[in-house]
């Protein structure tokens, strides 16, 4: 049989050989590397035999699918240690996630704490030296059914109730078997570094009224070295933690009365969000964007129309219903078709396009309360929405000038690192989606020349990805300590206009069909403010910051000068503060650093005697002393330079 490499070459090997066998042949370093293989675009065990013509690439370490399937492997090490430690557990599902991997439990009488996640990773690495190979079996449905029920296991049967005969295997290692498609790496042996890292619940199926089950998460390394730079990592990530940094500096709470998943920003907050807000404006009022208002709640036929009921309508909250009339209206998941009827509210001419009307719109989704988690995933958040309505000619000039404002957002907040993702329909399952494939791939066209032109760097392409209603360009940022958040989004969307039957007249006299292009540089201010917290660490950019400057004076005789440093920063828009506790002066200086305040001003006799202040950074200590006017001029050239901290 021929089997094809990356890099286009063909070799020929024996019908049944595996990808090990295949791996052998060419190096013995490579096959002490590879994790897996992709056959096909499928990923494949190693020692799963390839019995016809096939393209063939190894997966290691560095390869996203290694490391998942590296992840998986060790769920399934994990369990092994559980069963062995808690005999009669019963288990649910095991994937790998982003970093690392978890398993649903039901413990049944036992109770798993944090003390003994320490044992168990003991037991999973006496268990990863035995060297124990991930054995593939295919098995009948009716056996599967059989070995569960003798097992007791109704989550399995569960499982295999949605399965098709013919299409269900087995993975066993050591003593642990598991229903299970795979892929797995060889063998235990190659698992080294092992930390479960937290225990929590998570219902059944994910359903508030099924059972609680118990959710243990882990990661793992093949080698010890990583994993200790990996707890560093996370002691880091810790420190910067959006709930606590937002706590210290009295941004945003959360009320249990006022219910969960809905923050109350503080006034620090508000004005740090309001400041986001007047940036984004700005941006879009001198790039032609139109402001608009739309309500709170919509009536149900809106979602009917844009076909976000029958995709989401499950998810939302449930409908509110009018007491006489009988009317059902929903709290506003989007604002898209709100905008469809704004555009439809007066009759548009080719003159009028494109048109581009924008809304710092808040929305409401029912978030599970086990998966909200400070402001990244809430129940109502406030999206920097725009709809832009185009001729078909004016999308990839539009959806370019679309790409220059998030790029904006990004060098204007400090980040650097990030990746262009262009999020494409599933090339083989089109039944999630609305719209014609001609109108999806103009869409998609209209997507790949923009960005090509835009010359960005970069790029990668995801299948399956695409919103139900158009492809569109994500912008995954890396933060300061390189994690990877979703943040600018663009959407080309041809369906819409057409369920809403939006027209303008052409230059022709004749009506024709916008296209709209949707997009959130900042997707949402709750999720970008909360990236925006870990990424700096809370120390934000002098133009953004809530409190840009505290006066210290040293004693009570220095007050009347202070206030005279504080009106006149006042007076050249300066945000300040004076601490006029009667504290020493060193431990003002220790309380406003833990504020994350850019400056000090520090006042005593002597700047009082010359007239000057005594400026220390944050973070960095002293600046020596200068006149208030050096200060202002230089706090005035940061803000307008958006320079970073």
């Amino acid at each position: 049989m021929n089997i094809t490499f990356p890099d286009g070459a063909v070799r020929q090997y024996e019908q049944g050989s595996s990808a090990m066998d295949i791996a052998k042949s060419i190096s013995e370093g490579l096959a002490r590397r590879i994790l897996a293989a992709e056959v096909n675009g499928e990923i494949w065990d190693l020692s799963r035999p390839i019995n016809n013509d096939a393209s063939i690439k190894f997966l290691t370490w560095e390869d996203a699918n290694g490391k998942s399937t590296f992840w998986h492997s060790s769920a399934h090490l994990m369990a092994e240690a559980v069963e062995d430690t808690f005999p009669g557990v019963k288990f649910w599902v095991g994937p790998p996630v982003e970093k690392g991997f978890y398993y649903d439990i039901d413990l049944g009488d036992n109770v798993i704490t944090e003390t003994d996640l320490e044992k168990l990773e003991k037991k999973m690495a006496q268990l990863s030296k035995q060297n124990n190979p991930f054995v593939r079996k295919e098995i009948s449905k009716a056996d599967a059914i059989e070995y569960f029920e003798e097992k007791g296991d109704e989550y399995k049967l569960d499982l295999l109730s949605n399965l098709q005969d013919g299409n269900i295997t087995f993975y066993t290692q050591g003593n642990f078997t598991d229903l299970c498609r795979g892929p797995h790496i060889p063998s235990t042996g190659l698992i080294k570094g092992i930390k479960l890292t937290s225990i929590a619940g998570a219902y059944w199926k994910g359903d508030e009224k099924n059972k609680m089950l118990t959710r243990i998460y882990g990661v793992t390394f093949p080698n010890q070295k990583e994993l200790d730079e990996y707890l560093v990592f996370l002691e880091e990530a810790k420190k910067r933690d959006h709930r606590k940094i937002g706590k210290e500096l009295e941004l945003f709470t959360f009320s249990e009365k006022v219910g969960q998943g809905l923050p109350l920003w503080l006034p620090k907050g508000a004005m740090l969000r309001g400041r986001l807000q007047d940036f984004m404006q700005k941006a879009q009022l001198e790039a032609g964007y139109l402001p608009v208002v739309t309500p709170h709640i919509a009536s149900k036929n809106l979602y009917v129309t844009s076909g976000h009921y029958e995709k989401y309508g499950a998810d939302s909250f449930q409908p509110i219903k009018t007491p006489v009339e009988g009317e059902e209206f929903f709290l506003k998941p989007m604002n898209c078709p709100h905008h469809c009827e704004i555009y439809k509210a007066v009759p548009r001419s080719y003159k009028d396009l494109p048109l581009r009307l924008a809304e710092f719109g808040t929305v409401y989704r029912y978030e599970q309360s086990g998966e909200l988690h400070g402001l990244t995933r809430v129940r109502g958040f406030t999206q920097d929405d725009a709809h832009l309505f185009v001729m078909a000619e004016q999308v990839k000039d539009e959806f370019k000038k679309v790409i220059d404002l998030v790029l904006h957002v990004f060098s204007s907040l400090g980040f650097k690192d990030y990746t262009a993702q262009i999020s494409l329909r599933d090339q083989e399952d089109r039944t999630k989606y609305i719209g014609s494939d001609e109108n999806w791939d103009l869409a998609e066209k209209s997507i790949m020349e923009a960005v090509n032109e835009k010359g960005l760097e970069n790029v990668v392409i995801e299948y399956g990805e695409a919103a139900f209603y158009g492809p569109k360009l994500d912008f995954m940022v890396r933060d300061a300590i390189g994690r990877k958040w979703q943040l600018g989004t663009i959407q080309v969307d041809y369906n819409l206009p057409e369920r809403f039957d939006l027209t303008y007249i052409g230059e022709d006299n004749a009506k024709h069909r916008p296209v709209m292009i949707h997009r959130a540089p900042f997707g949402s201010l709750e999720r970008f403010v909360a990236v925006l917290i870990e990424h700096c660490a809370g120390k934000f950019p002098m133009w953004l910051v809530p409190v840009q400057v505290k006066i210290l004076p040293i004693s009570d005789k220095f007050l009347s000068y202070a206030e005279n440093v504080l009106s006149q920063l006042k007076n050249n828009d300066i945000r300040a503060e004076i601490d006029d506790r009667s504290e020493k002066i060193g431990k003002k200086i220790r309380d406003t650093e833990l504020t994350k305040i850019p400056i000090m001003l520090i006042i005593g006799e002597k700047e009082v005697n010359d007239e000057k202040v005594s400026v220390r950074r944050q973070g960095i200590g002293d600046e020596g002393s200068k006149t208030l006017a050096e200060v202002i001029e230089n706090i005035k050239e940061e803000v307008r330079n958006k320079t970073q901290i």
